[in-house]
């Protein structure tokens, strides 16, 4: 149980209150008659008539939508239209739109919901969510498509929901209320507000009634306590809601440091680590068990640094037994979300974007520091799967797939799409295949989860071979028949759900990873996705000099957030070093100049998450923490380091400077919870190669041999630029002063390796290059 004061005290308010609904209760408040008009146009029970106006604008959507169009309730007419449609039918987010037929009377985010609490003097229920959540679709099930709660929410709360994932600023606003209250955050997250936005109560997931799944107090319960608190004893309310607010306020705004971070924290962070270490599983900790996906990056280097082979098994035994485990698809690649046993076996089976991405890099870095090719390959895979199923015909990337599938029974269960009987699975495959395919994935006739099968690899496949007396390659040549033959199988099943919106954050993360394997793979097929992906977010989310958040419909909506500019100058950075194009550059310092003169806290250092212009919201958040994504301050530090190493203008060095000493405070007592930014601290506390490689006027491709030994040596410390003699380098070196002055030498491809402008002496020979570029000395940046 929580101890947190303002919990304590509101959990007293509401174990002392009268319930609304009582049939010997002698409240003043008198219970309100379940209202049984006829719901003329999908009105939802209980609420206040539709408007003309806002029933035209339904009315217009829906005949656009055509008669395909099947709406996601349980409540249907007999011609399967829906009974009830609210407000969120006229909005593009697949979460928002999953409730747009519920009985309840929900809002979107806005002013309209706000003015309507205060005009009824009525508190507001915000539920967030996103559309790949599994326990937001039970609480959906279970009270959002009940007509009993429907009915007294529209009759005493304002409703509004809210999609976490295109309005990442309220969630954490929301969600700093949650922690306040001494509570663990999570997904639906409800909280109670007053009309004027601040907090008073708050939880995630909530069981419809008392006594299911041994709550005491059900959501119905709560719902009532509440109402009639909020009614009776107003100035509590007031109260707990304004220190809770304070309390959001502080929360979101790290203390400033002035000095710059201690070069010792990288040791702490790895000392971290390595206590914290699953020996026999690996990855960090007990169930549920998330993928380390920023911890990686910052741990490849920390190897690189100090040669500490324990750290180097961290990284080795957890990209392993991740990709081992049941939170990879073994058919199709790609992660889910995370796993719920220490084993990485059964996983919350939702995907998304950004996991995909970052575990795609960490792969990616892990195959050019060991040079293991299965880590390449696992890199490729993602990668491939990424292009297969989760990108637009013009070029972005969707944003996630449901855990939740429809089964064989009609039902929708969690994990039943990629999961299988072994009645099936012979079937399928063939009784001689599937003796085979069972050594290598482990199946049984009982299964691994709820009477079904989960693949995943325990043993190497040496070690399969070696007991079943066969060779490696007729078993891996057999296993990928089989796979195939199931990928094949399991599109006939009922697909989860894929959440559609393009994210600008997300989808840069997703560049990068592309760009990034371009370059270091030589695959130019991830070159253009990388060009194309990131062509259509300029294109289309990008609109008189400022970003956008989401686009959904032929609809960008929403002002960008620190995390969109941030990842997205990221995702430009590495398309440059995979193109080398001036324009991504260009681009890159364009986007700088728009967050700086918007986002940034120019009096301590580091950026907000929303721009001044922003709406004004209880709180202005200065992220401070990597999560499952990294924080976009982590992200931007290092962006101001690569810049200022390309163009060699100190203001980028010393505005990283300045965001470092501000987060110094968080480095110095918790380097673990900036793990993103500990990648930027390292690249600090390096001496960067500045790589620029000139060829002669038409012969470009010759640079091909150089980049070559480059991308086989682990460099993550380091900017490369590939110029071409006359135009291309008199243009190039505009921007990336690091150009300037450097000729091909003898008329031939020439490499210059430098460190903060001083270079070695130029060379034509790929032999010299690479020990050139191999010498490392760890030293403070001077610049």
């Amino acid at each position: 149980m929580p101890t947190h004061p303002l919990f304590l005290i509101v959990l007293f308010l509401i174990c002392t209150a009268q319930p609304v609904f009582s049939a010997n209760s002698q409240s003043t408040v008198q219970p309100k008659t379940l209202n049984t008009r006829i719901h003329i146009d999908n009105t939802p029970p209980g609420a206040e008539k539709f408007s003309a106006q806002l029933r035209q604008s339904i009315s217009d959507l829906r005949q656009s939508r055509g008669k395909t169009y099947k709406p996601r309730t349980r409540h249907l007419n007999a011609n399967g239209t829906a009974k009830y449609t609210n407000r969120l039918f006229l909005e593009s987010s697949p979460y928002l739109l999953q409730h747009a037929h519920n009985p309840v009377n929900w809002y979107a985010w806005g002013d309209e919901a706000f003015i309507a609490a205060a005009k009824f003097n009525r508190p507001i229920l915000l539920s967030v969510g996103y559309s790949t959540c599994h326990w937001c679709h039970v609480m959906e099930e279970e009270s959002f498509e009940n007509i009993e709660i429907a009915t007294f929410l529209n009759e005493n709360y304002i409703a509004i929901k809210v999609d976490r994932e295109e309005r990442p600023d309220i969630d954490a606003i929301y969600m700093a209320a949650l922690h306040a209250l001494g509570q663990n955050g999570g997904w639906p997250m409800n909280v109670w507000l007053t009309p004027n936005k601040k907090p008073f109560y708050g939880g995630t997931y909530f069981p419809a009634r008392d006594g299911d799944r041994g709550a005491n107090i059900g959501f119905l319960t709560l719902l009532r306590k509440l109402k009639l608190l909020y009614e009776m004893q107003p100035n509590e309310i007031i109260s707990v809601s304004h220190n809770l607010t304070n309390a959001v306020k502080n929360n979101l705004l790290p203390t400033t440091g002035s000095v710059l971070p201690n070069k010792k924290i990288m040791q702490t962070a790895a000392l971290y680590y390595k206590s914290r270490f699953d020996s026999f599983n690996g990855g960090t900790g007990d169930a549920p068990k998330f993928p380390s996906t920023t911890p990686i990056q910052f741990l490849l280097r920390y190897y690189r640094r100090t040669g500490d082979k324990e750290i180097l098994e961290i990284i080795n035994l957890s990209l392993t037994k991740m990709v081992a485990g049941g939170i990879y698809d073994h058919i199709a690649s790609g992660f889910h979300r995370y796993s719920i046993d220490n084993e990485w076996l059964v996983p919350h089976f939702e995907k998304m974007l950004y996991d995909n991405a970052l575990l795609s890099i960490d792969y990616l870095e892990a195959y050019q520091l060991t040079k293991n090719t299965h880590f390449k390959n696992i890199n490729n895979s993602i990668l491939n799967y990424i292009q297969r199923e989760m990108t637009s015909p013009e070029g972005g990337f969707y944003s996630a797939t449901d855990a939740d599938s429809l089964s064989s029974s009609g039902e929708m269960e969690e994990g039943y799409y990629f999961t299988w009987t072994e009645d099936e699975l012979i079937k399928i495959l063939g009784p001689q295949r599937y003796k085979i395919f069972k050594a290598v994935f482990a199946t049984t006739a009982q299964g691994n989860f709820e009477g079904r099968n989960i693949l995943n690899t325990p043993q190497p496949i040496n070690a399969v071979a070696d007991n079943l007396n066969l060779n490696i390659d007729k078993i891996q040549k057999i296993i990928l028949e089989s796979k195939a033959i199931l990928y094949q199988q399991r599109q006939k099943r009922h697909a989860p759900l894929r959440d559609e919106k393009i994210l600008t954050a997300w989808n840069a993360l997703m560049i990068s990873a592309f760009a990034k394997a371009g370059l270091v793979l030589n695959k130019n097929e991830y070159v253009q996705q990388a060009t194309k992906s990131a062509n259509f977010i300029l294109n289309k989310l990008y609109k008189n000099g400022r970003l956008f958040r989401s686009y959904k419909d032929g609809q960008a909506k929403h002002f960008a957030y620190l995390d969109d500019y941030a990842f997205l100058i990221a995702a430009l950075l590495d398309l440059y070093e995979a193109t080398f194009d001036i324009h991504w550059m260009n681009k890159a310092i364009e986007l700088d100049t728009t967050l700086e003169q918007h986002f940034a806290d120019i009096k301590n250092g580091g950026y907000f998450m929303t721009s001044d212009d922003h709406e004004q919201l209880i709180s202005r958040e200065k992220p401070s923490y990597d999560g499952a994504e990294p924080s976009g301050n982590s992200v931007h530090i290092l962006n101001l380091l690569r810049l200022a190493e390309f163009t060699s203008n100190t203001n980028y060095f010393n505005r990283a400077e300045k965001s470092l000493k501000s987060f110094s405070n968080i480095l110095n007592t918790s380097p673990m919870s900036l793990t993103k930014m500990l990648v930027a601290v390292d690249f600090y506390f390096d001496q960067a190669k500045e790589i620029i490689i000139i060829t002669p006027m038409g012969k470009k491709h010759q640079s091909q041999a150089f980049l070559t030994v480059l991308q086989n040596q682990y460099l993550p410390n380091r900017v490369v630029s590939v110029m071409v003699e006359g135009k291309d380098l008199k243009d190039q070196s505009k921007v990336i002063s690091i150009g300037e002055d450097k000729i091909a030498i003898n008329g031939k491809t020439t490499a210059y390796v430098c460190i903060q402008g001083s270079c070695e002496l130029p060379t034509n020979s790929t032999a010299i290059f690479a020990q050139q570029i191999q010498t490392h000395n760890f030293q403070k940046n001077t610049k």
